[in-house]
């Protein structure tokens, strides 16, 4: 089953997103920050990826395609890893250059912030990004996240330095910008 927003609805990855998600993953301009260089996946290591995966009842990631509603066109992917229950996830997002600036990533991230705040019961969500990666803080800093540590000149991304950065929400952080939702969950 999809989660669906107001433009976009994201569900599970098909066989047939590859080509498209390793695009992006392979564009400098779309990838997150260089931990990921060089762009060189290709299609055979991403279906590996896609076919390796296993059932278990005990999902501690989950990766979701961002399918433009309007349209029926990928937008682009987001996920969520390291999820430690009940406590914190990690979540990243890849949207193609020809979605920029149209709410579709940001429509997505509330989708996922919204399935991880109320469904999963997490305390905080975090992502990791750069200083150079303009898009990715404002679209954060717009849902609320607040930059939580700095690494300093610890990224490399076209010959240049730039910081590595760690932003984080909490829960009531989120709440309080989301004021027609109702916490149900009793503060620790």
């Amino acid at each position: 089953m999809a989660l669906e927003g107001k433009l976009t609805l994201l569900r599970e990855e098909r066989k047939e997103d590859l080509p498209l998600l390793l695009e992006l993953r392979n564009d400098l301009d779309t990838q997150g920050w260089s931990k990921t260089l060089p762009p060189d996946y290709t299609l055979p290591m991403y279906e590996k990826q896609f076919e390796g995966r296993e059932f278990s009842f005990d999902r501690y990631d989950g990766r979701f395609v961002i399918e433009h509603k309007k349209s029926g066109q990928i937008a682009g992917n987001i996920r969520y890893y390291w999820l430690d229950p009940r406590m914190s996830v990690t979540i990243g997002i890849a949207v193609s250059k020809s979605f920029w600036g149209t709410g579709v990533a940001y429509d997505a991230q509330e989708i996922l912030l919204h399935f991880l705040f109320i469904e999963l019961g997490l305390r905080v969500v975090r992502l990791w990004t750069h200083s150079g990666n303009v898009h990715a803080i404002k679209l954060a800093e717009r849902s609320g996240f607040q930059i939580a540590a700095r690494r300093r000149q610890s990224i490399i991304k076209n010959g240049q330095l730039f910081d590595n950065i760690v932003m984080d929400l909490l829960r009531e952080e989120y709440f309080a910008n989301h004021p027609e939702l109702t916490d149900e969950l009793p503060p620790l």
